[in-house]
């Protein structure tokens, strides 16, 4: 898989664990599930900077995203 789809499927993953993470403890649960998404979503952050040469800046993760985007519809 290339690096910038890996970086953007983490980054949904951990959006999308931040609120399982938050229901969880608040029911008084614990956030197993939500924890194990976090991980793997890290997991695959850290994946795809290490396998893009120069890895990341903060400025270019806009761009990546929304090329990740355009390949996906287009």
């Amino acid at each position: 898989m290339d690096p910038d789809t890996t970086l953007v499927v983490g980054m949904v993953l951990a959006v999308l664990s931040i609120p399982a993470i938050v229901s969880a403890l608040s029911d008084g649960r614990a956030p197993r599930a939500a924890s194990i998404t976090a991980i793997v979503a890290g997991g695959l952050m850290v994946y795809a900077i290490n396998q893009k040469e120069g890895g990341y800046r903060i400025k270019d993760v806009p761009n990546v995203v929304y090329h990740v985007i355009g390949d996906f519809v287009g």
